[in-house]
């Protein structure tokens, strides 16, 4: 039988989740702004929730209509049968989102949701779900427009970003599926030399060791799949082993590099690495990428390097873009250059001229990831010299 499904996702990766989905014999894939719609078979929900390196979350449809009122919101929601897919002892979380609704209250609405499927298992089975906020069994995604509503059950639990193995993270630690996203745009495949170096906690290059290690980024945690009434434990299992099979081993040298300036950084990094499972893919240094070499004579590096939204984390930012751009032309030219930025000053600033520059959204932070080409040149006209941000 074939289900829909919606993937939400960072806005700006739709394209690539959407190239994503389809890989895993996704059907009818729509991307939308800030998702991708698809449908397949109930089991989809299994590798795609265990698979997606970019997806935020996989909600499966379970209802939709009219919705331009509470009454009509109610009333959808109480017509479906959701004894039928989790049992009255699991626990309870409605979220409400909406894109022009009439309804002037989300908090009524998810109120009339949650009382929707009360009182329809009430009926049936004359008790009711709990409602849990922090750790729900069961979570119940509705989302409305100006004319209509439709209804999800959530088959992910925790959102997807949360790969189970983040620990020790800095002050600002970059979303796992938005550094899976910055690595797909950045059309890196395994093999190729891959330089972090800012790396912070380490996200980015965790994730791309993880792809080059071929491993499941769902491998070690839980799904709220596990939780609904279809859930098939057999037939989990057995995705799973197959996931788990299909490891590679590192390599002597793997070429994926995690570097920083900062002790602590790299201690982050070391300890989320062996959480992540795939230390012995990484080389992780410390070093300044004001004077550090490259590792090859061509490759990828991909970095989000800080953005201040303090008055002196602006100056010290634009007198240390320039420097940034010299250091690229002496030390990097042959490679391809990737930084994810919120201050668009980046792209004036280095002294390079980006051959792309990708709209994304970081939480709720509006950014660039540009992408420079870099060929050796002449230092930048001297700007005012100021520390490299730590």
């Amino acid at each position: 039988m074939t289900e829909r499904f919606f993937a939400p996702c960072p806005r700006g990766l739709e394209a690539p989740l959407a190239d994503e989905l389809t890989a895993h014999d996704a059907q009818f894939v729509t991307p939308a702004e800030g998702g991708v719609a698809f449908s397949g078979p109930r089991e989809l929900a299994y590798h795609v929730n265990l698979e997606s390196r970019l997806a935020s979350r996989v909600l499966w449809q379970v209802g939709h209509g009219r919705c331009r009122s509470e009454d009509e919101l109610y009333a959808l929601a109480r017509g479906i049968d959701w004894a039928k897919h989790f049992k009255v002892e699991r626990t309870l979380r409605v979220d409400v989102g909406a894109t022009g609704s009439p309804l002037t209250s989300l908090e009524f609405a998810t109120l009339r949701v949650k009382d929707a499927v009360c009182d329809r298992f009430r009926d049936e089975a004359g008790k009711r779900p709990s409602v849990d906020k922090q750790r729900p069994d069961v979570r119940v995604h509705a989302h409305l427009t100006e004319r209509e509503g439709t209804l999800y059950l959530d088959t992910s639990g925790e959102p997807l970003f949360k790969r189970g193995w983040r620990h020790d993270t800095d002050a600002a630690p970059l979303r796992e599926n938005l550094a899976a996203g910055l690595i797909a745009l950045s059309g890196w495949t395994p093999g190729t030399p891959f330089l972090d170096p800012m790396c912070g906690s380490g996200t980015i290059a965790i994730e791309a060791a993880a792809l080059a290690a071929d491993r499941a980024p769902g491998l070690t945690r839980t799904f709220g799949f596990q939780k609904l009434a279809w859930f098939d434990g057999p037939t989990w299992q057995r995705i799973r082993q197959r996931a788990r099979d299909r490891l590679r081993q590192a390599p002597a040298v793997s070429g994926i590099v995690a570097s920083d300036l900062d002790p602590q950084a790299i201690a982050r990094t070391r300890s989320n690495a062996a959480a992540a499972g795939v230390a012995e893919w990484l080389a992780m240094e410390q070093g300044d990428i004001l004077t550090r070499a490259a590792p090859a004579p061509a490759g990828i590096l991909l970095a989000n390097p800080p953005y201040g939204v303090r008055l002196h984390d602006e100056h010290a930012l634009a007198a240390f873009y320039p420097r940034l751009g010299d250091a690229l032309k002496q030390h990097f030219a042959g490679w391809s250059a990737f930084f994810l930025t919120g201050d668009m000053r980046l792209a004036k600033l280095i002294g390079l001229k980006p051959s792309r520059r990708t709209p994304l959204w970081n939480g709720n932070i509006e950014c660039r990831l540009f992408r420079f080409d870099i060929v050796a040149g002449r230092p930048a006209r001297a700007a005012k010299t100021a520390p490299a941000p730590q």
